[in-house]
């Protein structure tokens, strides 16, 4: 009877401990995509408004956020007022974005954001923490909910078939926009070719988490993957750390995160079986 009864329990912790892995790995999952689609709007929003805006002189800088579902990129001037702003509401097809040349000035939210902007360039300029590389640079993704405000940070490249993982770092405000902590979300800058001389274009790429407070594959990584897919069309990216393993299926955008020890005795099993 003791035995069945530690079966049973042992049965009931596992199966408690996936739908808790399943809930954070939504969790990472949605804020991926939040990332991603705000940077998609800052990728090809640029695009748009230099091609229609021809007072090149007059622009101070720009951020994206989500809007009501919708992407949107912001353009302001050296006077801090709004000069365009590029929406995105169906795709990121350059040509069903819809542009508004407006003068005008911050709605609440978007100050809020402004604000997120500007107070994380002035600690990346002045805080030894941030690393910067040759050939690089970063791009900051402020995100905004009813429970936090915080800034992403990721690296960016200039070189073609290059995609770079790590380097990147979280910056968490309070309600009256002041940094309460700032960390970085990987211990070293990855970068992973596109297209390998030696055997040619890769289908699937991975990385470790050395970071004791990452132990998952963290939503810059899925940002960047899902940025770089249509120049990767990777097939599957695999996070390990010492205790969890990501799956991330690229084509699916689905995540699903195991123990690490598990993964490694399924794959002990298999070998055991086909020798």
């Amino acid at each position: 009877m003791k035995k069945m009864y530690s079966f049973l329990f042992a049965l009931l912790y596992i199966s408690i401990s996936a739908q808790d892995l399943q809930k954070i790995a939504k969790e990472i999952t949605d804020e991926g995509i939040t990332l991603y689609r705000s940077e998609m709007a800052s990728w090809y929003g640029t695009d748009v408004f230099l091609e229609n805006y021809a007072q090149k002189e007059n622009i101070a800088g720009y951020f994206s956020y989500i809007d009501g579902g919708v992407p949107k990129c912001v353009f302001f001037s050296k006077e801090h007022q709004i000069i365009g702003t590029v929406a995105f509401p169906t795709n990121y097809e350059l040509k069903d974005a819809k542009l508004d040349l407006t003068q005008r000035a911050f709605t609440t939210i978007e100050k809020d954001y402004f604000d997120l902007r500007q107070k994380t360039l002035e600690r990346v300029q002045s805080d030894p923490i941030f690393n910067q590389y040759e050939n690089t640079n970063f791009n900051i993704i402020p995100v905004i909910t009813q429970k936090e405000k915080k800034v992403y940070i990721i690296t960016g490249t200039n070189v073609n078939n290059l995609v770079l993982i790590g380097n990147d770092y979280l910056l968490n405000f309070n309600k009256k926009n002041e940094i309460t902590k700032v960390q970085p979300l990987h211990k070293s800058l990855i970068a992973q070719k596109i297209v390998d001389e030696e055997v040619g274009k890769t289908v699937s790429a991975m990385h470790s988490h050395i970071l004791e407070d990452w132990p998952y594959i963290t939503p810059t990584d899925i940002c960047t993957l899902m940025l770089y897919q249509k120049f990767t069309d990777w097939e599957n990216y695999t996070v390990v750390s010492k205790k969890y393993t990501s799956l991330w299926n690229t084509k699916s955008n689905f995540l699903v995160i195991m123990k690490t020890d598990v993964i490694r005795k399924i794959n002990e099993n298999q070998k055991k079986r086909h020798p």
